[in-house]
């Protein structure tokens, strides 16, 4: 337990962050979680977060206004990545192996969002892990229109990273103590992205459950 708080700390640490990149590795870590397949893991929600968190305390030398629009941009070319490789892909997809990187279920994770949610899922997904990732490739497997994705890509980021960043920027000038204690952010905001995985796989299961009982009949 002792250690899994030094990792937080560290990984909360802003020295650290802006000896590894700063700035631009947010840039870097935005367009890698919402374009690239491998990107599912990167850490996007609470780093907008701390991104806010840090520009309140001057940390990041860069005014709000040009970090939330590099990022908005980040994550709107990053979705635009994922489409155009669905888009090549297409199929070859599905019959990909597994791996560490790239999971099919994380595909069919994305398929099931969009099914329920039609086009809004690119702008909702924005806000669950993976579901961020998958929803534009498996947008551009589908060929969705260029158009209407263009649209909801470019709301669904704005949405995401003001949400998140201002979050940070603005609690972080009204509580300047705040920068000491994002290892609890931290965790509360990975408990919050973490449920509606949860809620989704024990649905899944259920009605994996179901389905087995039908045919056992």
């Amino acid at each position: 337990m002792e250690n899994f708080w030094e990792y937080l700390q560290n990984l909360t640490d802003a020295q650290a962050i802006l000896s590894t990149g700063g700035f631009y590795l947010l840039l870097i870590v935005v367009f890698a979680e919402t374009g690239l397949f491998f990107g599912f893991f990167l850490p996007g929600d609470y780093l907008l977060f701390l991104a806010g968190v840090l520009s309140s305390a001057g940390v990041i030398d860069v005014p709000i206004h040009v970090l939330v629009l590099s990022l908005i941009a980040s994550g709107i070319l990053g979705n635009y990545t994922g489409y155009w490789f669905g888009y090549r892909t297409g199929p070859m997809l599905f019959k990909k192996n597994d791996s560490f990187f790239f999971k099919k279920r994380y595909i069919a994770v994305a398929e099931e969002f969009y099914a329920k949610h039609g086009g809004m899922a690119l702008i909702l997904g924005r806000f669950f892990p993976i579901v961020r990732t998958f929803a534009p490739i498996f947008a551009g497997v589908v060929r969705v229109d260029l158009k209407k994705f263009t649209i909801y890509n470019i709301i669904g980021s704005v949405a995401w990273v003001t949400t998140l960043t201002l979050a940070g920027y603005f609690l972080g000038r009204q509580f300047p103590e705040l920068k000491n204690n994002l290892q609890y952010i931290i965790l509360g905001l990975i408990f919050v992205t973490t449920i509606p995985l949860i809620v989704t796989y024990v649905k899944g299961r259920l009605k994996k459950t179901d389905n087995d009982k039908i045919e056992n009949i």
